[in-house]
């Protein structure tokens, strides 16, 4: 039985597969898998003991495992969401597939439960297995938002699967922060809370993704394979189709364009957010980190996305869509500004982080909503897997200037504001682009490869 789009129950459980995702985002790769894993493997080897020599390229010490585990997972994500993307068009089985690396992302997470400084080795390949099923699952994820919502409906479902991620992604990350601040008095060592809490996780993310599967209906290939080519031939066919039509839709290409630069710009803010207010409200004054406060602040950004995730989609309803990132474009780079020459104090963090809050679930929804419409029929987990080595793939270059910035002029504050470049510079181009004849153009018929 295939789906039509508008079903509201399907539209309910599309949107509750980001409230099962999100677990591993925010109580897994934000707050506790890097700490923990770090603090095991140093437990393992010293403070930054070799993990594994790489040779004429360097070594991989304790300090540096995390970091590294994260940039194979990406490396590893760049290059198979093309082929992930193109195979998926090619395939009845989509829907299958993305449950297949759900499921397999969450049970990669709940085997964290088990680890320990002996095992920190296998935590790291966990890590990189769970990371990469996470991005994989989401490209098939996008590309059921044209299935499942029609063009007019986008914004506000792409929004609303922003909304419930955040509050999911808080619930969790609240519960599990409650626990680790409450074991001992019941009990549990730290150690084992955070161990349960990377276990709730993986539950969370494969419970509540079955529960959004019941709802969401297989769909049928959308490609046809060419007589006597087989499907890994056309899905490696389909990967250059995508790149020959991006060339042929310079609109969509610019947009792409933008989306990398300012969402590496936010994406950089976001990683970096915690350690700049360490830095600065503590460390700089000579006081230690208030660890509370930064949690409360992270808990306190998922909640409030939730609102601003809803109001910028009500924004783009009155404005226009590209309108309102172009809004929430000023907004960020007005955020950067303040945390540059003004942040002094928590109440300015608090208020700061509220900003960020506001404008972070309107830019990201409603830029995957406006590129949904730029992508022509029959191509979609195509294009979102170019779309998602936008969002992932270029990750690097924001905390790679970051860090070039603070290492020569040591300060975070010029760091931080060297970011409004990938801002700006995102900003301008998306202004270049002209949306409407973007999506006009992904109308046509596309030549077959």
């Amino acid at each position: 039985m295939t789906g039509t789009a508008g079903n509201r129950r399907e539209i309910f459980g599309w949107v509750m597969y980001d409230w099962a995702n999100s677990a591993f985002q925010t109580t897994v790769v934000t707050v506790l898998i890097g700490p923990y894993l770090t603090t095991l493997a140093q437990q393992a080897v010293g403070d930054n003991g070799v993990v594994l020599r790489l040779g004429a390229l360097g070594a991989v010490t304790a300090k540096s495992f995390y970091p590294y585990c994260i940039a194979l997972s990406v490396v590893l994500q760049t290059l198979m969401l093309p082929l992930l993307g193109a195979a998926a068009d090619y395939s009845r089985r989509r829907k299958g597939l993305m449950m297949a690396l759900c499921y397999t992302g969450a049970s990669a997470t709940c085997l964290m439960v088990f680890l320990s400084a002996e095992t920190y080795l296998a935590g790291g390949l966990l890590l990189v297995g769970a990371n990469v099923c996470f991005g994989a699952a989401l490209v098939l994820y996008n590309a059921f938002l044209n299935d499942v919502a029609a063009p007019p409906m986008r914004d506000a479902v792409s929004s609303r699967g922003y909304a419930m991620g955040y509050l999911g992604g808080g619930l969790l990350l609240a519960c599990n922060l409650a626990l680790i601040a409450a074991g001992p008095r019941v009990g549990i060592g730290k150690d084992l809370a955070v161990r349960l809490s990377l276990l709730s996780a993986g539950l969370w993310w494969g419970g509540f993704g079955a529960f959004a599967f019941s709802r969401i209906a297989p769909r049928p290939a959308s490609q046809v394979a060419p007589p006597g080519r087989s499907a890994i031939r056309a899905a490696a066919g389909g990967v250059v189709r995508a790149f020959t039509d991006l060339r042929g839709l310079p609109h969509t290409l610019r947009f792409l364009a933008a989306y990398m630069l300012f969402n590496d710009g936010i994406q950089t803010v976001i990683s970096i957010a915690s350690v700049f207010l360490a830095q600065e409200l503590f460390v700089a004054r000579g006081l230690p980190v208030d660890e509370s406060f930064l949690i409360m602040l992270i808990l306190m950004v998922q909640l409030v996305g939730i609102g601003g995730a809803l109001l910028f989609e009500q924004i783009a309803r009155r404005v226009g869509t590209k309108r309102a990132i172009v809004l929430s474009l000023v907004l960020w780079i007005g955020v950067v500004i303040y945390a540059y020459g003004f942040l002094e104090s928590r109440a300015q963090a608090w208020a700061m982080g509220a900003v960020i809050a506001l404008v972070l679930g309107g830019s990201q929804a409603l830029s995957r909503a406006l590129f949904s419409l730029m992508i022509p029929a029959g191509r979609e987990a195509s294009f979102f897997g170019l779309y998602e080595i936008a969002d992932r793939g270029t990750s690097w270059i924001g905390p790679l200037v970051f860090g070039a910035v603070a290492g020569a002029t040591n300060s975070y504050r010029q760091a931080i504001l060297s970011l409004v470049f990938l801002f700006v510079a995102g900003l301008v181009v998306l202004a270049a682009t002209d949306t409407d004849r973007a999506i006009a153009e992904a109308a046509r018929p596309a030549a077959a490869v």
